[in-house]
């Protein structure tokens, strides 16, 4: 079954850095998108950064600057590059993806999610 699977998150100081990897696995036919969310407790989650098929990328304002996405379309892995951490960065991430699957009536877009990694930013 196609599935992303999240790693790189933890815990680190502010001012520092963190990779976040999100890759996708099993049978599919293209990504159209990938993009990281984010959510604390009591807020809505958040998309932080986004990355189309053809390499367009935004970001939400908080993180600009700061944070770079990009995507191994070999590897189908999609990275989250974070440096100059803040506290306020402390979220659990998600990493979100549009794929094109196959079934028995033709073809679909199919959006999993990831289960999620924390990163814990404090002194």
């Amino acid at each position: 079954q196609m599935q992303l699977v999240e790693s790189g998150g933890g815990m680190v100081q502010p001012g520092g850095s963190l990779r976040l990897a999100c890759a996708a696995s099993g049978r599919f036919f293209g990504i159209n998108f990938m993009s990281w969310y984010r959510q604390t407790p009591g807020k809505q989650r958040e998309r932080v950064a986004h990355i189309t098929a053809n390499g367009r990328t935004n970001y939400t304002d908080p993180v600009k600057g700061r944070f770079t996405i990009s995507m191994d379309n070999a590897k189908n892995t999609v990275y989250l590059q974070m440096d100059n951490l803040k506290p306020e960065d402390t979220a659990v991430y998600y990493c979100h993806a549009d794929v094109i699957i196959g079934f028995e009536l033709g073809y679909t877009d199919f959006r999993p999610w990831g289960q999620g990694t924390p990163v814990n930013v404090s002194s």
